[in-house]
C-alpha cells in the first residue's frame, strides 16, 4: 500500500486539531493551506488525500515546536472509533489474529505513512515500520504516531495486561530529549536497525470480547467497497505534483518518482508527455514555490534551503532563483 494513491477520512486530523487545541494552538492556524475547513471536521462524509493531512502535520509541529516524543503522545490518543468502519470491523473479529489480519488487508482505510509489515520471530510478533522519505522532523513523528497507535490498537484489543517485549527506532535520539521514553512496558531503543514493535504472539490467539462473525463479515465486504471507491484514478502529471507538494518531503529527481509511482523512467517520461507535462516542467514549478514559502519564512539559512530544494550548492540555487525573477534569493529577504 502506498498512501498516496487513496483518499483518507478526517478522523486523524480531527484528533491531532484537538491536540493542538490543549496546547494552545488555534484551530485556523492549523488547518491553514490545507484546503480543509474547521466545519468539515465534523462531517463523515469528507475525503482527503494524504498531502492535505500532511500539510497539518507540518503546521502542528511547527506551532508546537515539535518537542520531543510528541508523535508517540499523539499517537496514543487513537482508538478504534478514530478509524470509524475499519475499527468496527477489528473488534467484533473472532481472535485478535482475525484482527490483525483483517487490519492488514484493509491498511488503505487507516491514516499510516509507514509501510507496516508483520512477521512471526520466534514466541514474538513483530510489527516492523519502513518509513517514508520525508525531511527528518516529519519522517520521527510519523513514525512515533504509527507505531504508538498500533501499540494503542492492540492494547484497546487484547486488554489492560498488553505489553510491549520491544520498542524500538531506526532514527537516532532528538537532541532535546528529556530521557528514555516508555511505551506499554517498553523502553524506546534509539538507533535501531529498523522500527520495530514486538509482543508475546500468543496474545493474538486471545478470544475478543464483542466477536461478531456476521457483524465482521459485513464490515469486511464494506471496506472492501470503500477501498476501491478511496483508491484515486488520477493522471500521472496529478500523481507527481501530489507528491512534489506535500510538505516535508525531500524533492525527488527522475529516478526516485519513478520508483514511488511504481514504474520505469522512460514509462514515466512518455506517460507525462502523453499529458502534455515533463518530470523537469513539474519539478521547477515545485521549486519556485517552495524556494518563495521557505524564503518568506526565514527559519532555514540559504544554504539549508538550496539542500531542501536538491540543489547541489548554493550557487545552483542562486542561478536558478536568478533565472525565476531576475535577483538573488539574498535580495528576497
Amino acid at each position: 500500500m502506498r498512501f498516496w494513491d487513496f483518499k483518507r477520512g478526517l478522523g486523524s486530523v480531527a484528533l491531532l486539531v484537538d491536540c493542538g487545541r490543549e496546547r494552545g494552538l488555534s484551530e485556523a492556524a492549523l488547518l491553514r493551506g490545507s484546503g480543509i475547513s474547521p466545519a468539515q471536521l465534523g462531517d463523515p462524509n469528507v475525503e482527503i488525500d494524504a498531502a492535505q493531512e500532511l500539510k497539518v502535520i507540518a503546521s502542528f509541529l511547527r506551532l508546537s515546536g515539535a518537542p520531543p516524543g510528541i508523535g508517540i503522545s499523539v499517537g496514543s490518543r487513537f482508538r478504534f472509533s478514530t478509524y470509524g468502519l475499519w475499527g468496527y470491523g477489528l473488534v467484533s473479529s473472532a481472535s485478535a489474529l482475525d484482527a490483525l489480519q483483517l487490519a492488514l488487508r484493509y491498511l488503505p482505510l487507516t491514516y499510516l505513512f509507514t509501510q507496516l509489515q508483520f512477521r512471526r520471530e520466534a514466541a514474538l510478533a513483530v510489527l516492523q515500520f519502513e518509513e517514508p522519505d520525508f525531511t527528518p522532523e516529519l519522517r520521527r513523528f510519523v513514525v512515533e504516531r504509527d507505531m504508538s497507535a498500533a501499540a494503542s490498537l492492540m492494547r484497546e484489543l487484547v486488554g489492560e495486561d498488553f505489553a510491549l517485549q520491544r520498542f524500538q527506532l531506526r532514527l537516532g535520539r532528538p537532541p532535546a530529549s528529556a530521557g528514555p521514553a516508555r511505551l506499554f512496558g517498553a523502553t524506546l531503543l534509539h538507533g535501531a536497525r529498523s522500527n520495530q514493535l514486538a509482543f508475546e504472539a500468543a496474545l493474538l490467539e486471545r478470544r475478543l470480547p464483542d466477536a461478531n462473525p456476521i457483524t465482521a463479515a459485513m464490515c469486511e465486504q464494506l471496506c472492501a467497497e470503500l477501498v476501491r471507491r478511496r483508491s484515486l484514478q488520477t493522471s500521472t502529471t496529478a500523481a507527481v505534483r501530489q507528491y512534489l507538494e506535500a510538505p516535508g518531503m525531500k524533492l525527488p529527481d527522475l529516478a526516485q518518482m519513478a520508483r514511488h509511482l511504481n514504474t520505469s523512467e522512460r514509462s514515466l517520461k512518455r506517460r507525462l508527455q502523453a499529458e502534455g507535462s515533463s518530470f523537469r516542467q513539474l519539478l521547477e514549478q515545485r521549486r519556485r514555490a517552495l524556494a518563495r514559502e521557505l524564503l518568506r519564512e526565514r527559519r532555514l539559512s540559504l544554504a539549508a534551503i538550496a539542500e531542501r530544494l536538491g540543489y547541489a550548492d548554493l550557487s545552483s540555487f542562486s542561478q536558478a532563483h536568478k533565472r525565476w525573477h531576475g535577483v538573488s534569493p539574498r535580495a528576497r529577504r
